[in-house]
């Protein structure tokens, strides 16, 4: 694995949360969130399969009950190892999966899909706000 594919330390991922990074396509940022379960990691595309503009992680981490992801604008919850919906309006859909691959406590992504960018939000992701904006001008 290459350092330029490395997105953070094993130790870094939360067993109870997830690490938010962002990818590019092209000249298309991506939000990917990584998540460890029982030592496993697997990264998983940042938003809900029923409305694709909401984020499941908003720079804090996303939200899990009883070891599924959450989506708190819509209650889906999505297996953490497979990103099957089980519950919700997007019942039976799958987050998209981003390839990554683990190497000496390193965690990289792995295919020629993304390359990775930085750690944290979109660039242009004003995670301040709601989903609609009030500002009254």
């Amino acid at each position: 694995m290459d350092s330029e594919s490395r997105i953070a330390d094993l130790e870094e991922v939360p067993d109870d949360s997830t690490l938010l990074f962002t990818v590019r396509e092209g000249f298309d940022e991506k939000e990917v969130l990584l998540v460890r379960l029982n030592g496993e990691v697997s990264a998983w595309r940042n938003y809900c399969p029923h409305w694709t503009d909401v984020r499941l992680d908003k720079g804090s981490g996303a939200e899990f009950r009883d070891g599924e992801l959450v989506c708190t604008r819509h209650g889906a919850t999505f297996l953490p190892d497979s990103g099957e919906c089980t519950y919700g309006p997007c019942e039976g859909a799958t987050l998209e999966e981003v390839d990554v691959a683990v190497d000496d406590d390193g965690v990289y992504l792995a295919g020629e899909d993304y390359e990775f960018d930085h750690l944290g939000p979109k660039s242009d992701r004003d995670l301040s706000s709601g989903r609609i904006g009030f500002s009254g001008n």
